[in-house]
């Protein structure tokens, strides 16, 4: 049977009134959600295979290489599916990138459906998926397999069981908001944040009583069970993380620095949304029906208060941002059904076609690689990091040929970053070139170059200062050449070739050679 044909004239309004004090009952159920969910994922899926491989999945297909229960930067979940992945379709992109197509789709559901538990009717819900599925945290982290994502859906599926908790009065819902963060906590430990978050919307808006229920006290345990094999090796391994949020911190990531965070919270879904969502958010602290969802409200003030004094990547709270887009997504519906409600709906449609499509093409790979206008790259750090990894490790190749044979024969690698070292593994072999080390992050765990290797082809080194304390000569001997004309943190970049190593290997690598950010 047909669905009836969403009016958006008459206000969807659950079947009774709420009882005083009583939240609105969840809005009728809609395919509306699923179509747009479907149509995200289709659309994702389509594009996966664009440009090439992002720096980051350079680095999880490496990771996966050498399995363990926490890396320093992350947990094992994403490595782990790098490598499951890699292993059912060596070197096919849209594989790899397939789980973040369908999170993506489900976090679009999931906006929906927080949409609907806050009372929101067919209309509101509808319009809830479109702002989510054209949000750019949805597009970005779609689009790449990420932790991001991951961290997308397990913040959404917190939120979600925690309004139907509080809606409900039913606290077994926390065991659902402990699966989810534990879940999360092995990809990453910012769900954590969303925990704290959370218990301080609780205890600023109530209902404390949620903090001394055994259900809760249950959902904490499960969260902290399955994030054990994580929080374990961090502790043992002296808790990296915390070195990278200091990189973080001091502006040395995208994407971070607290300028750049506070702007980024009225992007990251999207200009159009801004006032969505801040009408979502006083609805939430204010509007009398919504008493019970007051500590969801004030989790966004919490943790992006914790973000921008912390210095955080502004991205970090971008799941929250999107609850209050779905609460947003009920009061715009409303607003645009009364009085003369032409010139409302002319409004929110007018700010379609110049706020949310554009941002399909600053984040999706929709124009040809090789001509990217740079205002792309500027507004999407990412999109440059997909391109040209190929053509490094032909930069690379050339150099290494350039060598005498019997230098050629004892050469390594040492990169900059993660993503280089990632690259020359991916593109290296067909290039008969050797294996590549860096210092960057859990590269540096994953193993230092032999003893005897005295020859080096050092890239994503700007200045050779560093490369003249390890060795006793250093000579530019190219530049990377992607053969497109893209900025990002390779192209044109120098090629050094060193000889003689001062000091060994073992003295320098942990102390000199490691770094974080």
């Amino acid at each position: 049977m047909s669905e009836p044909a969403i009016d958006i004239d008459r206000p969807q309004q659950p079947a009774q009134s709420p009882l005083p004090g009583r939240p609105p009952e969840p809005g009728a159920r809609t395919w509306g959600p699923w179509v747009v969910a479907a149509a995200t994922t289709v659309t994702l899926l389509l594009l996966a295979g664009r440009y090439g491989y992002h720096r980051d999945e350079l680095y999880f297909l490496l990771a996966g290489r050498h399995l363990d229960w926490g890396y320093v930067d992350q947990g094992p979940l994403v490595p782990a599916l790098a490598r499951l992945l890699d292993t059912i379709a060596p070197g096919n992109l849209v594989v790899l990138r397939t789980p973040s197509a369908v999170l993506a789709g489900g976090a679009v559901l999931l906006v929906a459906a927080i949409a609907r538990e806050l009372g929101a009717g067919r209309g509101a819900q509808f319009f809830a998926a479109v702002l989510a599925a054209l949000s750019g945290i949805v597009l970005a982290s779609g689009h790449l397999l990420s932790t991001t994502t991951v961290d997308l859906l397990v913040w959404l599926v917190a939120v979600w069981c925690a309004v139907r908790l509080l809606r409900t009065g039913d606290s077994r819902w926390a065991l659902g908001i402990g699966l989810a963060l534990g879940v999360g906590m092995l990809s990453k430990l910012l769900p954590a944040l969303l925990a704290v978050g959370l218990v301080a919307g609780v205890l600023i808006a109530g209902p404390r009583r949620l903090l001394r229920d055994r259900w809760v006290i249950a959902g904490a345990g499960i969260a902290v069970l399955l994030a054990a094999p994580n929080l374990i090796w961090q502790t043992t391994n002296g808790f990296p993380q915390l070195g990278v949020a200091a990189s973080i911190s001091d502006g040395d990531s995208s994407y971070s620095g607290r300028l750049d965070a506070f702007t980024l919270q009225f992007v990251i879904i999207s200009p159009y949304a801004v006032p969505i969502w801040i009408a979502g958010l006083v609805a939430l602290l204010r509007r009398p029906v919504w008493r019970a969802y007051r500590a969801v409200g004030w989790a966004w003030v919490v943790v992006v208060g914790i973000v921008l004094i912390a210095g955080g990547k502004g991205y970090y709270d971008a799941p929250l941002l999107l609850v209050l887009t779905a609460a947003g997504a009920v009061v715009t519906v409303a607003w645009a059904s009364r009085g003369k409600t032409w010139w409302r709906r002319g409004l929110l449609a007018l700010g379609v076609v110049p706020f949310l499509l554009p941002t399909v093409v600053l984040l999706l790979p929709v124009l040809p690689a090789d001509r990217l206008p740079g205002f792309v790259v500027d507004v999407n750090y990412d999109a440059g990091e997909t391109i040209g990894w190929p053509a490094f490790a032909d930069s690379i190749a050339a150099v290494h040929r350039g060598l005498p044979p019997q230098e050629r024969s004892r050469a390594v690698i040492l990169t900059g970053n993660y993503g280089e070292a990632g690259a020359v593994a991916r593109y290296g072999p067909a290039r008969g070139l050797p294996r590549a080390y860096s210092g960057h992050n859990s590269m540096v765990d994953f193993g230092r170059p032999p003893a005897d290797a005295d020859v080096v082809i050092a890239v994503g080194w700007e200045r050779p200062d560093q490369l003249n304390t390890w060795f006793e000569q250093c000579t530019l001997a190219g530049r990377v050449d992607q053969r497109v004309e893209v900025e990002n943190d390779e192209n044109g970049g120098p090629i050094y070739a060193c000889q003689g190593l001062r000091r060994p290997w073992a003295q320098i690598w942990d102390t000199e050679v490691r770094h974080t950010g």
